[in-house]
């Protein structure tokens, strides 16, 4: 299954957009290296709890995941605060070998069983 068809499956998922760059939504970041990057996250998700997701897959980890991870983190958490927690903005690591062997049933168990560089929320 890829991850388009569970999104389009999932019945906790309102809608989602495969991100690309032609849609120009991409974060700077600075790589483990110290040179400065741009990096663009694969799929917007929005569940029926109306929080955005914004989803990074990939095949294998590669070195400046955690620096793209925490960027996306300090994105999440300054636009929730934009918006006044109106809109709640969530992000995801999904790695895909680990999707493929455990296909979650809903968009609430991949959030549960892809915690790798989450950090625990008050």
């Amino acid at each position: 299954m890829t991850f388009a068809h569970f999104l389009d499956t999932a019945p906790d998922v309102t809608s989602f957009a495969k991100n690309y760059l032609a849609v120009g939504f991409h974060l700077d970041y600075v790589k483990a290296d110290g040179d400065l990057s741009t990096y663009t996250p694969d799929f917007i998700v929005k569940t029926t709890d109306n929080t955005v997701w914004i989803i990074e897959t990939k095949g294998r980890e590669e070195l400046d995941l955690p620096q793209k991870m925490a960027r996306l983190r300090q994105w999440c958490d300054d636009a929730t605060a934009a918006e006044d927690r109106k809109v709640v903005y969530r992000y995801l690591y999904v790695d895909q070998p680990g999707f493929e062997k455990h296909p979650p049933k809903s968009f609430a168990g991949l959030a549960a069983g892809f915690t790798e560089y989450q950090e625990a929320r008050t």
